[in-house]
Formats: C-alpha cells, structure tokens, sequence
C-alpha cells in the first residue's frame, strides 16, 4: 500500500485542530501544545486550506466547530490515539529480542492459552506477546497481526491454515442444580434448562439430533455471547451447558461442573493456526506454531471412567 503525502496533513495541524474544538479556544489550545496563539491559528488555516473546508466559526469571542468541522474531529481523534498507541508500543518492545502479536478467541485465550503460555516464553526469553481476543472477523494484515487462532474452516484470504485440533463438547452442569450424581439420558436433558452460545444457536439442536431426540426443545433458555458467560451460568446452576471438554477441565477435574451426560460430540469445525502469508517466513510465528500444537492433547482432560468413552463415541 502507498500513500500520497502531499493529501496527507501534518499531525501537529491535527493536534492544533483537536485542541482547539476541545477547548473551543486558540489561546487554550496553544497553552496546552506550548505554542503561541498564532501558531495555532497558522496550522489550522493550513489544515483548512489543505482540506478545502472551514473548520471554526467565529462566535462572539470563541470560536466554535463547523458542521465540516464536527464531522472531522472523531476522525482526528481516531487517528491521534491510534498514533500514541504506536508510539506507547514500540517504546514497549525496546531492550526485546522479538514480539509476536496474536490473534484469538477470548474464551480461548483466557481458559486455554494463557494458563500455557509460561512455558512458551520460558522457551523463548526477551520477547514480548501481544494477545488482542475477537469474536467476530478480523483483518490479519490491516492489523499487523503475526497469526491468529481461527475456529471454523481451512479458509482464509492471504493465509495459511494448519490444522490444530478438532472440537469436542459435553453437557455438563454444577452437582447442585443436578442433585444427584447419576447421568441422565439425551430424552431426560432434553427436559431440563438448557444455556446457549448467541454465536452457536443450533448446537443444542445438532446434540438432540444425533443422539435421536425430538429437538422441539433445543432452543429454550438463556442466553449468552461468549463461552465465558456460558461456563459462568452453569457453575451458578442456571441449567446445563453443552461446552468444549477444553474449556471446563479444571472445573470437571475439581468436580465444580460433572458430566449430565456420557454422549460427547464433535463439532463440525475446528481449531486451526492462520499465519499470513507476508509472516510465513517469521521464526518467531513457527516457534509458536510448532509450540501450540504440542500442547495439544490427543484427547480431553475429563475423569478417567469417561476418556475412553469420549475417544470411542466421536472416532
């Protein structure tokens, strides 16, 4: 990507401009950038001249933003933080032997990820991580993202994907709201409060169905927006949550969540490591690439009675 420098207006115009709307003052706003009064007014009138509009209006003994100008100052805005917060990182990485920006799914990163990620810098000492968590699609390369953690299919623009591991999940829910430690049959969950992902809505639905039960009721009960939040309402004893066996094993371990049912099931998509193609060749991307896939484990940590039965039911 190019750019045309001479569209381009100079950030301390930018400044002045941002400063002035703020106070609604050239003398305020030179006070505060330890310019003269002048000055500013100098940079704003070649901000103005730059972008053909008019900026300020002169209202009795202030001045006060154009529509233009109103328009202009949340870009300005964006535009001024944007470039402090490059400024605050690159002075971050000084002394660094390398960084690595990674891009990921937040309940992910917080429940799986992080917990492993002494031991990646253990391995690799001096660098810096940079974590930034998505629900949603995101532009590795307008975000100078190193790779990302990518749940769904094999595909993405300018990218390679290597597979990580699939998905697995299992109806769990906290021992009280069940009262009593017996599993229940796919018919009888079908029956009980059931929590939903916002972002999955029909993975109750897909569970009922190849376990052969009606899914008439495969939609009811609360709702939430990330893992987090789902994981959250289970331990509370809202009802029972259908989650990734990699999410809950420190709750299952500790017996906080218990498995309602031996059915586990395997999602239709699954986890994959995505490194741009410009980042390909980046030896600090391998090494965590190489590092994540190991410590993946060929199955869930659940209680010993149910691994094989996990292993059995979706091979």
């Amino acid at each position: 990507m190019t750019f045309s420098r001479s569209r381009m207006p100079d950030l301390n115009a930018l400044q002045a401009f941002e400063a002035a709307a703020r106070y609604e003052s050239f003398t305020l706003a030179a006070a505060e950038l330890d310019l003269s009064q002048s000055a500013i007014s100098r940079q704003i009138k070649v901000l103005e001249e730059r972008l053909g509009i008019t900026l300020f209006e002169r209202v009795r003994q202030r001045v006060v933003l154009s529509e233009s100008g109103k328009r202009l100052l949340t870009d300005v805005r964006d535009i001024l933080s944007r470039t402090e917060h490059m400024t605050l990182r690159a002075m971050g990485t000084r002394g660094l032997t390398g960084a690595l920006t990674i891009a990921t799914l937040p309940t992910f990163a917080r429940r799986w990820l992080i917990p492993r990620l002494p031991d990646f810098l253990a391995r690799q000492p001096g660098i810096q991580v940079s974590l930034s968590s998505r629900s949603t699609p995101f532009d590795l390369t307008s975000e100078s993202f190193d790779l990302a953690i990518h749940y769904g299919r094999p595909s993405w623009p300018h990218a390679s994907c290597t597979f990580l591991c699939s998905e697995i999940v299992v109806p769990v829910a906290a021992p009280g709201f069940l009262k009593g430690a017996r599993r229940f049959e796919a018919a009888e969950v079908a029956q009980l409060p059931l929590l939903h992902l916002d972002t999955r809505p029909k993975l109750w639905e897909d569970w009922f169905t190849r376990s052969d039960v009606a899914t008439e009721h495969s939609y009811r009960g609360h709702r939430f927006d990330q893992f987090s939040m789902v994981i959250a309402a289970a331990l509370a004893g809202l009802g029972v949550a259908l989650l990734p066996s990699y999410l809950i094993e420190e709750e299952v371990a500790a017996g906080r969540l218990v498995i309602v049912a031996d059915l586990p099931m395997e999602t239709e998509f699954s986890y994959y490591v995505v490194v741009p193609e410009d980042k390909s060749s980046n030896d600090l991307s391998l090494a965590f690439q190489s590092w994540i896939m190991r410590q993946v484990r060929p199955a869930p940590l659940l209680p010993g009675d149910l691994i094989e039965s996990l292993a059995a039911k979706v091979r």
